[in-house]
């Protein structure tokens, strides 16, 4: 069956921070309807073992194609490493599937050869080493030291990312040795770019900052023109699901997304 061009872009998340991609894509795209899944219940994928995050991943990707999407976006760093390839295996000809750090080697490739790039993420992210080798691969002159970051996540969502103590739990990270003479700094998850203004200030403008939100919806953006699957029709209402429900989660959308909306609960298994 021909894909359409009406139909939705699906984009799901180990939580809610994968809202800062589907913002950057609803800005660049606005007439596009947006179907976004967060797995609430079995975040953050950061820590959890690669076979589990591919489960929850193919799952989603199930409710995402009933729900007939064009394109699936795997707004999450540690899912785009743990299950990327068994995704695209899944959906096969059924739907276009993305992922947030393909676009961000392309960036690196045509912006910053023979440059040393750091990059900050979650422990899976880091520890698959999937930014490592696909730089490696092309071969450029890249020089990428990675850090994980683990206090970041649960700072920006308890809501400790704008006083002292984020400022200097950002500045313990940054300050790292194997930091030291990076050209760019790669925000390695989506939760990051609620902290950019702070990781802008700690360099000083010394070092660019690559948001990864920004590049990856210019990613979508192509892929869909590429397919002539550009939606030029009346723009109808986005949906935003997640697999389990508290208000804290309805609270903490806002600081993702810029602005109010209603999350639908919608567990993965009963």
């Amino acid at each position: 069956m021909a894909i359409k061009a009406s139909a939705p872009i699906g984009i799901f998340d180990s939580g809610i921070g994968g809202l800062t991609v589907a913002k950057a894509v609803r800005q660049l795209l606005p007439n596009e309807q947006i179907i976004y899944f967060g797995d609430t219940a079995h975040l953050p994928y950061g820590d959890k073992s690669t076979a589990a995050i591919q489960a929850y991943s193919v799952k989603i990707a199930d409710v995402l194609l009933n729900a007939g999407c064009k394109l699936i976006l795997i707004a999450c760093n540690s899912a785009s490493a743990a299950a990327f390839d068994l995704v695209k295996a899944y959906v096969a000809s059924k739907a276009h599937v993305e992922n947030v750090i393909d676009p961000v080697v392309d960036y690196l490739r045509e912006t910053h050869l023979h440059q040393k790039v750091g990059l900050i993420g979650t422990k899976q992210t880091v520890n698959s080493g999937v930014y490592l080798q696909k730089i490696n691969a092309l071969n450029v002159g890249i020089d990428l030291q990675s850090l994980p970051t683990p206090l970041l996540v649960p700072m920006i969502e308890e809501g400790f990312h704008k006083n002292e103590v984020s400022e200097a739990i950002i500045a313990s990270y940054l300050s790292q040795p194997l930091f030291e003479d990076i050209k760019a700094m790669v925000l390695g998850c989506t939760h990051y770019p609620l902290i950019k203004a702070q990781i802008h200030a700690f360099y000083q403008g010394r070092v660019s900052i690559i948001d990864s939100s920004e590049i990856v919806a210019k990613s979508v953006k192509a892929l869909l023109a590429y397919h002539n699957l550009m939606d030029h029709g009346a723009k109808r209402e986005d949906q935003f699901m997640v697999s389990d429900f508290t208000p804290s989660f309805q609270h903490a959308t806002k600081l993702f997304f810029g602005t109010s909306i209603s999350l639908k609960k919608y567990p993965l298994w009963e």
